[in-house]
């Protein structure tokens, strides 16, 4: 019939190849400018701030505390491990954080060895064996070890590997700033500072 053209409504002939290129063209572009994330799906969230999951700890003294309520510092370090050799790694990032502690008022480090729920039955005898091979009071008050469901800890912390350390710079409130893993490299050490200093405190 005159005016039927396939893949058109009835009398109606659909736009020559170059209009319909162009149309598209042009609503892709409308669409790029009013979501500029798109190509980042869900981008709200991922750009949403992290906060700390609330975790039950106990440090090395016996004292049971709650994460992040119970930080005692307005900025937070926390060196989360989960496998016994990774102390190395986590030995690797104490001295600088002592010195970075004591240009920033208000800092405080913490050491979270992490383990599977399952492994709670056996805690004084783990815990026990830790503090007795830490001979400063003040280490032990700050190591608190974890032992609660990984994943969804892991998932709230972005935490895609347990075959690193990773470390996390926190706010009073939660709010983790700055996350970093491995060893202590000098380019890590320059983003953790900065991450550190940029929640100094004011003076009073």
């Amino acid at each position: 019939r005159p005016g039927l053209r396939p893949g058109g409504p009835r009398g109606v002939s659909p736009p020559p190849p170059r209009m319909r290129t162009v149309t598209v063209l042009r609503l892709a572009a409308a669409l790029q400018m009013a979501i500029p994330c798109l190509p980042r799906l869900m981008c709200a969230q991922s750009d949403s701030p992290r906060l700390f999951p609330k975790v039950e700890v106990r440090n090395l003294e016996g004292r049971d505390l709650v994460f992040p309520n119970d930080f005692a510092g307005e900025v937070n370090v926390v060196l989360v491990a989960f496998q016994r050799e990774q102390q190395r790694d986590v030995d690797t990032w104490t001295p600088a954080l002592a010195d970075l502690g004591k240009r920033v008022n208000g800092l405080h480090v913490y050491e979270m060895p992490t383990l599977s729920r399952a492994y709670r039955f056996a805690r004084r005898m783990i815990d026990g064996g830790m503090a007795k091979g830490i001979k400063d009071r003040q280490v032990r008050e700050a190591t608190a070890t974890a032992f609660i469901d990984k994943g969804p800890f892991k998932k709230a912390l972005g935490i895609d590997s347990e075959d690193t350390i990773h470390a996390f710079v926190v706010r009073r409130d939660g709010t983790v700033t700055w996350h970093g893993r491995g060893p202590l490299a000098p380019q890590s050490l320059a983003a953790l500072t900065a991450a550190v200093e940029a929640l100094r405190p004011a003076a009073p």
